[in-house]
């Protein structure tokens, strides 16, 4: 029988100090390149908004695939913006490690002319595709942050990374295709993510969402390893009001799903319903997000191909099915005083489902 591996967060005294950092805000240099583009690291600048009128936009920024399998960085960009009647507009650019460079003390990715650049309040991002250029600033209306030193340990040396630098703001953007140019603004968010080992030899799966809800600003996540790491969970909550933090301490957050369904395009079972519930003592708050649509189905072993079909097998005898879904519906804030409902708000949400390995309830 093969012992199980711990897997945990890294949040005492001795991980800062090993990482370099300090509980706390996370500083500037932070939001830099933290990867030197060796074989299986990976990292990436993201960034959502849900915009006025009903559209939903995503731009990130890769160092690598999510797959890296040689040595040296393949910068990519990607760009989709979803309209409310479910029409999108994709593009994507490539380029040449030469045509790409990573700041280390602070937040610049320039891949070809595109470009991702802020100093963890104010950003601009600027896409430069074949069919879409776009302009976009987001402004910060709560301050960085990181769940601990932001790191999850796989054992000694493995480790998964993830800082929200704007956990929400305001969103301001200029896109042009097809020779028609559009402006938009909503509420956006922007984290950075980034690890050495693939993450699917890591993770089984994750929801991650976040929303603006009225005053208040919630990022919510609940990761799952994978069997070798003993299916450990690890919960991840943020709740803001005003730009104020009200409550980040996981040991005071349930976390449960509802309303199983499944999805033949990615062969997975998934919940429509997540609901967090947060004791923050004198207050409590429960979080439910509700789906509606789906605004993206990724199989992610599509592909023709010998190269194709060597993948494929090769993620079947590792026991791996990787899909991506990216949902969209509703979330709902209430907020309860000894037990009885004294407020509540809903909004517009986005959320991800992330399924590495085989369709399984763990």
């Amino acid at each position: 029988m093969k012992k199980t591996i711990p897997a945990r967060m890294a949040d005492q005294p001795a991980d800062y100090r090993r990482l370099g950092l300090a509980p706390g805000a996370p500083a500037l240099w932070e939001d830099g390149v933290r990867t030197q583009g060796h074989k299986g690291e990976f990292e990436w600048w993201y960034f959502d908004a849900k915009l006025e009128g009903g559209a939903s936009l995503v731009v990130v920024f890769f160092t690598t695939p999510f797959v890296s399998t040689r040595e040296g960085y393949e910068p990519r960009v990607t760009f989709d913006l979803t309209y409310p009647d479910g029409t999108k507009l994709h593009d994507a650019q490539e380029v040449a490690p030469g045509r790409a460079s990573f700041r280390k003390d602070r937040c610049h990715a320039q891949i070809g002319d595109s470009v991702f650049e802020g100093d963890l309040h104010a950003y601009t991002i600027r896409f430069c595709g074949e069919a879409v250029q776009a302009e976009i600033r987001l402004t910060g209306n709560v301050p960085a942050w990181r769940p601990a030193s932001g790191q999850i340990f796989f054992g000694e040396t493995d480790y998964f990374a993830w800082m929200p630098a704007v956990p929400e703001g305001h969103v301001e953007a200029r896109v042009t295709a097809a020779g028609k140019t559009e402006t938009f603004t909503g509420t956006g968010y922007h984290d950075h993510n980034w690890g050495n080992v693939a993450m699917f030899k890591l993770m089984h799966h994750w929801y991650w969402g976040r929303a603006k809800v009225g005053e208040y600003q919630v990022i919510s996540s609940y990761i799952t390893a994978r069997k070798k790491y003993g299916y450990e969970h690890f919960p991840v909550f943020m709740l803001a009001k005003g730009g104020e933090l009200l409550g980040d301490d996981p040991a005071r957050l349930r976390y449960t799903q509802q309303d199983p369904a499944f999805d033949e395009e990615t062969g997975k079972h998934y919940y429509k319903t997540l609901r967090y519930d947060y004791d923050a003592g004198a207050q409590q708050y429960h979080i439910t997000y509700r789906m509606q649509t789906h605004l993206e189905k990724n199989r992610m072993m599509g592909g023709t191909g010998a190269k194709a079909a060597l993948m494929k097998v090769g993620m079947k005898l590792m026991g791996l099915a990787p899909s991506y879904d990216r949902m969209s519906g509703q979330v709902t804030l209430e907020r309860l005083e000894n037990g009885r409902v004294v407020e509540t708000v809903t909004a517009p949400a986005l959320w991800e489902l992330m399924y590495f390995g085989k369709d399984a309830d763990v």
